[in-house]
This record gives structure tokens, C-alpha cells and sequence, in this order.
């Protein structure tokens, strides 16, 4: 299950001039009764929202005052999250006769067109507090005090994640509660840029969009509807001419197939990255160790002690965190029983909160070799939001191969390997024509569009540019690659294979040297062709544009610091010799 909890408006959402139909409270005890969790929130007062509407028990917890208070109906206890109002403004707006004016915990109410003098009350008294617009109604509330900051409080408070949330609105104080929701929906009844904003539009209006909204989480948990915002979208890659690829955030499976060494773990750690950035939490199931610098993740064993179960789930129950599971201390024989009870917790984890969004399983074809049969409940329900990494995809599950949905292959004969997917799948072979790959880049098939694999440009993770930039720092170029400080005369023949190299010959030639080679534009041309870095070649190339008027130890002094904004170098390498 991927939406856990519905978030609800109530003024113009849930209900129509302050009353709910009895049909939509049957259809919000539908939802509760599948195993969601139900928040209410508005930007009514609590006492206020009780004297009109008498179900309040059927929701989890009340997000009221707009954001400003959590209140759960279950036992009564009621927590304000907002500063009071100051009294100094409160004395104010009623001393210039605003009426109506509501005072709550932490909100001061009125109505249009009070919003003038509220604003001027606010600038006269030097106030930090902010106007937020309800329709007609005028709302002040401490600033950063909104919809979403109340129901972030309100899914900590369930252990839940804003990447389980379906939220629902109609007026301008609900954007943010929208924004913040993984899936977001308007009532017919909203205002045009929420509705332009929305993942949804119902076509029912107030009660009526909701029950719409209820019927479509409980037949199939939303799984048709395509989020519109880049924050729900995962990007691959962009392809040769430059177009950005990006797929859903959740709810697909994705295989990434390719020989040792070809770039596999790369790959999918830099998918990881982004996803861990976007806060959608993930679990590798890691059984050589190959992804132990992952992020902020925590990892779980080492080669001399298994991963306690345990110990994983407890880090789990916190939304953001993402865990590594180790295998390497488990024993080779003992490895499949141990995933399989890993998994079926996993299953249930999800069942119950929708987490982890994410499971990584490396080695795959170990882990769930082709005679695998998992339960049914598990393969219906469990196995969505997977990523599987092989060498062998030919030798996975074959229950596996018919859910994925994309296929990616990287390294040596990359058709072939996709080729077998789709033949053990029994599926027409997209395509078997023999395809080269560069570094960094995949072939990749996106098996529900139609389209025949394309090449595509691969993001690098952290601590693949980690690397790349380490080569360039301290690696070896090729002889066809290396800077050469030859001289106006060409009586040197000094190589520098990396920038370290570079740095500390640079520092070490003559000034007539230094100079030539400055004037000809050699640096900013050897940066670009050879380190491939083009902001790096654009910065040296203005200041050999101003070679004429920088005596040598200025300009080397320019090109080693712009070097060092992008490089890690080793102490040696930069100390000047001048």
C-alpha cells in the first residue's frame, strides 16, 4: 500500500456551508476501515469545528487553526504548535473596530476586506507574523505557521511519511498542504490555481470529490495517476540530445544488468542518491559490500557480524533514514533463508506503513535465483518499488521478470542482455542489434511505453564524482592526454598526467615558460579536452585572456585557486614556489 493517509480540508472540501452528507462520512469509515489513517485539516478552531460537525472521532488526529494545533480525538489531548497571539495586536484590531474577529490558541480570524488594516496593524507594530487567504476569509498565524507544518507534525506524530499522503483542498490555504503530499487533489469546486497545481481534479464537487478520491485509493491505492511535480519524479538519465528521462518515484521495478566491473553499483547508487535526496526511504540488500558509502544511510553487518533484524527495522520506523544490509557476515548457505525473512518483514513494514519506498537487491540471481516461488499475496502486493541488480538476469525468478518495468543493461553486449529478459518474459525482442556504450552511459528499455531501448547518459552518484574527480587529481592520464610544458624554445618536455602533477611543474617552471604556454591558451585547452571539466576552462581561459597584464605569480596563482574550487588536491601540490 503506497497511500497510507488522506489529509483532508474541510470548509469547502469535506463540507458544503459547514455540513458533511452522511454518504461521505460512510465513505471516510470505508478508507479507515482499508487500513489508512485519516487527518483533518483546517483552518477552523477546534471548538468551532466540533459545533458543526459531530464526526471528528472518525479521523486519526485534527490539524486546526490552520497548522497551529494538533488535537487527537482518541483521548482528548490537544497540542498547540504556534505562539500565541500578541495581545499588543489583538488590543489593536479590536481598538479600530475589526469585526468579525476570532481568537484562538494561535490564529487571529476575520473576514474580507479586514485584510487592509490587518496589514497595517502588523507593519505599525513591527510584527513577524503572516496573512494567509481562506477564500474570504483572513487568517494571521505566526510566520512559517501553515497547513504543512501542522500536518508534518501530525505525520510524525503517526510515523508516517509526506511520500505516503494523499491530501485534498480547495482554497488558497491549501496549496502548501498539497505541495507537501505525495499525491494531490482538488475538488471541482477549487480555486483555478489549485486546481492547476493538482494532481488530480475530481469531478465532483465539495463531499462528493472526496468520496471520488476515497473510491479510487481503495480500488487500486491510486496507482494509475501520473504526479506532475519533479520532486515525485526520478530521473535515469538524459539521452544524446539532451532531453532529461524521468520516470515515477514509486510504484515500478526497475533491473539493472550488466558484467562485473561495467558499472552496475554505480548506477543504481546514483538512482539511490536521488531518490534518498527526495527523502523516499530505501533499503540495499548488499551482499558484497559494494554499497557501504551510500549517503546518510546506516549500515547494518560487516564481514564479521550478520545483521541483526531486529536492530534494521528500529532504524526503519524513523521516515527519512535508509538503511544497508550487509551480508558479507551472514554465510553463504544461510543467505537465501535470511532474505527471505528479511523480505517478508519488509512486506509487512509496507502493508502497514508504506515503507521502505524502496528495496535494492544486488546480486539478485543469488537472492532469488529462477527457482524461487514466493507467496502469492507477496508478488501481488510486496513487489512494486524494486530495484534488482545482476549479472545474470536470464537466471533470475521467473515470476520476477514479467513485473518489471524498465530494463537497463550497461557495460558489454547491452541488447543481448535485455534480449534475454524479453525472452524468458516471452515477449517480442525489442531489439538485438549490437550496441557499443561509452562510460557512464546504459541502454535502457522502458517496457510499458512501446518505445525500443535507447542509449542514454547516466547521472553519476556522490561518490562516483568523488572518484572522477580523484582520477583527474591524482589518477594517470595517458601519455595522448597529459600537459606537456615544453617552453617558447621547446627545450623542456615536462608531463603532467594529473593535476597534481600540473600544479606542482606549474609552480616549478621558469616564468618564460609559464608565460608561452599561458599566452597560447594551453591551459584552458587541455582542461577542456582532457579533463573535460568546462567551467574549469572557461574560468583559466579568462585569465590567460589577461595574461598581458599579470606578472606570472598572479596568474598562477588564479589558475591554481580556480582549480582548487572544484578539486581536492593534496597539500604538496598547491604550495607555491615562489
Amino acid at each position: 500500500m503506497r497511500y497510507v493517509a488522506l489529509a483532508t480540508d474541510f470548509d469547502g472540501t469535506l463540507a458544503h456551508d459547514g455540513c458533511v452528507d452522511p454518504s461521505t462520512i460512510d465513505a471516510l469509515k470505508r478508507l479507515s476501515a482499508s487500513g489508512r489513517r485519516l487527518v483533518l485539516v483546517t483552518g477552523r478552531e477546534l471548538d468551532d469545528l466540533r459545533g458543526v460537525f459531530d464526526a471528528t472521532g472518525l479521523f486519526d488526529l485534527l490539524v486546526v487553526e490552520n497548522g497551529a494545533v494538533l488535537h487527537r480525538p482518541s483521548t482528548g489531548e490537544t497540542r498547540v504548535l504556534g505562539a500565541a497571539p500578541p495581545r499588543s495586536f489583538v488590543a489593536e484590531l479590536e481598538r479600530r473596530g475589526v469585526t468579525p474577529l476570532s481568537v484562538g490558541a494561535s490564529i487571529v480570524a476575520t473576514w474580507h476586506p479586514n485584510e487592509q488594516v490587518v496589514l497595517e496593524v502588523i507593519r505599525e507594530l513591527g510584527l513577524e507574523l503572516q496573512v494567509i487567504f481562506n477564500k474570504g476569509a483572513v487568517m494571521v498565524l505566526p510566520a512559517g505557521m501553515n497547513k504543512a507544518s501542522g500536518m508534518a507534525a501530525a505525520l510524525e506524530d503517526l510515523g508516517l511519511s509526506p511520500h505516503n499522503l494523499a491530501a485534498i483542498g480547495d482554497a488558497e490555504n491549501d496549496h502548501a498542504l498539497l505541495a507537501m503530499a505525495e499525491c494531490s487533489a482538488a475538488v471541482a469546486n477549487a480555486v483555478p490555481m489549485l486546481k492547476a497545481k493538482a494532481d488530480l481534479v475530481m469531478a465532483g464537487d465539495h463531499g462528493a470529490g472526496v468520496m471520488e478520491l476515497i473510491e479510487r485509493l481503495i480500488d487500486d491505492d491510486l496507482r494509475d495517476v501520473m504526479l506532475r511535480r519533479d520532486e515525485r519524479l526520478l530521473l535515469l538519465g538524459t539521452r544524446a540530445d539532451g532531453s532529461r528521462v524521468q520516470v515515477s518515484a514509486a510504484g515500478l521495478n526497475i533491473l539493472i544488468s550488466g558484467t562485473s566491473g561495467s558499472g552496475k553499483s554505480t548506477f543504481a547508487t546514483g538512482l539511490l542518491e536521488r531518490l534518498m535526496t527526495q527523502h523516499y526511504q530505501c533499503c540495499v540488500i548488499d551482499p558484497e559490500g559494494d554499497y557501504q558509502e551510500l549517503g546518510n544511510a546506516i549500515l547494518f553487518g560487516s564481514p564479521q557480524n550478520p545483521p541483526e533484524i531486529p536492530a534494521i527495522f528500529t532504524a526503519l520506523e524513523q521516515p527519512a533514514t535508509s538503511v544497508i544490509v550487509n551480508l558479507l557476515g551472514v554465510k553463504l548457505e544461510d543467505r537465501p533463508a535470511f532474505f527471505a525473512t528479511l523480505l517478508l518483514r519488509l512486506h509487512e513494514s509496507r502493508a502497514r506503513s508504506g515503507r521502505p519506498h524502496w528495496i535494492l537487491v544486488d546480486e539478485a540471481h543469488h537472492l532469488l535465483p529462477a527457482d524461487w516461488h514466493p507467496a502469492p499475496q507477496l508478488m501481488t502486493e510486496g513487489m512494486t518499488s524494486m530495484m534488482f541488480v545482476t549479472v545474470h538476469p536470464e537466471q533470475l525468478a521467473r515470476a520476477l521478470l514479467p513485473r518489471l518495468d524498465i530494463v537497463a543493461a550497461v557495460g558489454d553486449a547491452p541488447g543481448k542482455r535485455i534480449a534475454q529478459v524479453a525472452a524468458v518474459s516471452q515477449e517480442a525482442v525489442p531489439s538485438n542489434e549490437p550496441v557499443a556504450l561509452d562510460s557512464g552511459e546504459a541502454l535502457v528499455w522502458l517496457r510499458r511505453t512501446g518505445e525500443p531501448p535507447f542509449r542514454l547518459r547516466t547521472e553519476p552518484s556522490t561518490g562516483e564524482r568523488r572518484r572522477h574527480l580523484r582520477k583527474y587529481a591524482e589518477g594517470e592520464l595517458g601519455e595522448d592526454r597529459s600537459f606537456y610544458f615544453r617552453g617558447p624554445d621547446a627545450q623542456l618536455n615536462l608531463r603532467a598526467q594529473n593535476l597534481v602533477l600540473f600544479m606542482q611543474l606549474g609552480d616549478g617552471v621558469d616564468a618564460a615558460t609559464w608565460r608561452h604556454h599561458l599566452a597560447r591558451g594551453d591551459y584552458s585547452r587541455w582542461i577542456r579536452g582532457s579533463i573535460k571539466d568546462d567551467e574549469l576552462a572557461d574560468e583559466v581561459q579568462a585569465i590567460e585572456a589577461a595574461a598581458g597584464r599579470l606578472d606570472p605569480a598572479t596568474s598562477r596563482r588564479e589558475v591554481r585557486t580556480a582549480i582548487e574550487k572544484r578539486y581536492t588536491l593534496p597539500a604538496s601540490a598547491v604550495a607555491s614556489s615562489e
